[in-house]
């Protein structure tokens, strides 16, 4: 029992010793914590449950976003052709995991089309007699498998810092995050790698008890990491250092102490070495056992490693073209970190609160992460980081919870493309389990636990924030920043508008407006005559001609310049679709 007992020494008892007594109301603490062990169960199915019906209900109802089709027709290419041709910037394990569901679709592809990625995408879904709304089911049916089970991980890491009631904490905020949910429901890699990097920290922190089956299962999922997505590449460091330190706590609670007699000071230095041999040998095989899963990443996609670039590859000089020769991972790997790199050169636009600037800033990401991540769960994840360096009973969880996420953030801010917080899924993930790690105090026995109902106001707010902004998870803001309808004031691109409602745009042309004559800027991989919606681009006519409803993504309102910026201004507005597009009168 947790609870103090009282030992009381019953008259005329034997002489034995004293009669334990438990404190009046134990039995029922006892019946509680029981009946809480059969609860928790039930707890995660309904949580998982919940996630997967807001990602099934938006993967059904949005059209394919900007990345989409170039990863679904990836894959195809690997069902069909079994060759890495398209998209080398990213290596094929994620488009694997998409294949699996393009395979059930089974959509008719041509090998022989001859366009770039871009174009073979759109080929596949709109001009190949195949059902996008079918396809894109399918393709999205995995990655929100996936992001399911990666709920099981937050859960699984948070319960073992602290017990079940802090793995349920850090699911109800993984399972209700916006974030999460938009992004775990489409077909493309950010919630699949960021997934990937919490089970390896999960795995590697297992490992401080059992590292001989845990650090090679650790490896297998880094590997997968940077088998998917090349910026996860950054975490390959800091999670073979962290499985060296499992090594040595494992050691360090398993070696008998040494004992009286001469030899006793050289068996703590001998100590001392095998302990230093044996971290060593840990990180070997997480780093190994990693690279072995990108070889073989590579390898199920093609047995005979064949890669001829489609497009021009970019010449990179320096130490960073000296480490991508240095890599001992396949070709079209190293091809991938130059397109990567070249892709980082580029001089892109920027949008961040009204001002739209050229280039990269350093703190893009951290203000957008402000913006998009509900209130409670940034409440309680920066108390719970702080918790576990400040607790010396949590303390040993702290650099397996905040060195992955912190050193990836430092990264990705560095990058050239603030292009949203799908760079950084990572972080909410680990700021869930960090917010499940959060001792609750009470004030005084027998008195409400105070900071723990401040704790589950904290997390009902986050499930109200993410069922307020259902159906649209994509465009969530949190109520600091107006909320979902007022995102596209704030961000761009990913964090507002994917090209993911043309769908909803033309139903409610059909409905609203029809026969009326419509003007469209569209942002997006999406063909709008598929879908009913019969336009013109207005920039490309003398703005007196423009008459009628002007439809333009919002990311297009954003950085509209020149004779964009005119007809908007020349136009009163009209609604909205989805808080991605916005529709005017002219």
């Amino acid at each position: 029992m947790t609870r103090e007992q009282h030992l009381v020494l019953t008259p005329g008892a034997p002489a034995a010793g004293p009669v334990v007594r438990p404190e009046p109301g134990a039995g029922r603490y006892a019946a509680l914590r029981r009946y809480g062990r059969r609860l928790t169960p039930l707890l995660v199915v309904l949580l998982l449950a919940q996630m997967a019906a807001a990602m099934v209900t938006t993967a059904v109802r949005q059209t394919p976003t900007i990345d989409e089709p170039v990863y679904v027709a990836t894959a195809a290419d690997y069902l069909h052709a079994h060759r890495v041709r398209y998209n080398p910037e990213h290596p094929p394990l994620g488009k694997l995991l998409i294949a699996a569901g393009v395979a059930v679709a089974d959509p008719h592809y041509d090998p022989a089309y001859p366009g770039d990625q871009g174009r073979a995408g759109r080929h596949l879904l709109y001009e190949s007699g195949n059902d996008p709304w079918r396809v894109m089911l399918w393709a999205r049916l995995p990655v929100i498998a996936l992001t399911l089970l990666c709920g099981l991980v937050a859960f699984a890491f948070a319960r073992e810092v602290v017990g079940p009631a802090g793995g349920l904490v850090a699911l109800v905020l993984y399972a209700f995050s916006p974030d999460l949910i938009a992004h775990g429901s489409l077909a493309t890699l950010d919630a699949p790698a960021a997934g990937f990097v919490l089970t390896s920290a999960w795995l590697v922190w297992r490992a401080r008890r059992r590292p001989v089956p845990y650090l090679p299962a650790a490896g297998a999922a880094l590997g997968a990491a940077v088998a998917t997505k090349m910026s996860a590449l950054p975490a390959v460091p800091v999670l073979t250092a962290l499985a060296a330190v499992s090594v040595v706590a494992a050691r360090r609670s398993t070696l008998p102490a040494a004992g009286p007699g001469p030899d006793r000071s050289r068996l703590p230095w001998a100590g001392k070495r095998r302990t230093a041999g044996a971290a060593l040998a840990g990180a070997a095989v997480v780093a190994l056992v990693a690279l072995a899963v990108v070889w073989a990443a590579y390898l199920a996609v093609d047995p005979r490693l064949r890669f001829t670039p489609t497009g021009p590859v970019p010449a990179v000089h320096g130490l960073r073209g000296r480490l991508v020769d240095l890599l001992p991972v396949p070709e079209a790997y190293r091809v991938g970190m130059r397109v990567q790199f070249g892709l980082e050169d580029y001089p892109w636009q920027g949008f961040l609160f009204g001002h739209v600037y050229t280039g990269s800033l350093w703190y893009y990401l951290p203000v957008a992460l402000l913006v998009k991540t509900p209130l409670g769960l940034m409440a309680l994840g920066v108390a719970g980081a702080v918790a576990v360096v400040a607790a010396r009973r949590l303390r040993p969880a702290a650099p397996y919870l905040l060195l992955p996420p912190l050193v990836l953030l430092a990264v990705a801010m560095t990058g050239a493309r603030d292009f949203g917080t799908r760079y950084a899924l990572f972080v909410p993930m680990f700021l869930a389990v960090a917010a499940g790690c959060l001792p609750v105090p009470r004030l005084r026995k027998g008195r409400r636990h105070l900071g723990g109902l401040l704790a589950g106001v904290l997390v009902l707010s986050v499930a109200v924030s993410s069922l307020r902004a259902f159906p649209y998870y994509l465009p969530y803001a949190n109520e600091a920043f107006g909320g979902p309808a007022h995102t596209h004031r704030l961000l761009h691109d990913s964090n507002v508008d994917w090209g993911q409602d043309l769908g909803r745009l033309a139903d409610l042309l059909r409905q609203r407006y029809p026969g009326e004559r419509v003007w469209l800027v569209y942002k997006g991989s999406g063909v709008p005559s598929y879908y009913g919606i019969h336009a013109a681009d207005p920039r490309r006519v003398p703005p007196e001609r423009v008459h009628g409803l002007l439809v333009v993504s919002d990311s297009a309102v954003a950085k509209a310049r020149g004779r964009l910026a005119e007809l908007i201004a020349g136009s009163r507005p009209a609604g909205e679709v989805g808080h991605s597009i916005s529709l005017f009168r002219r």
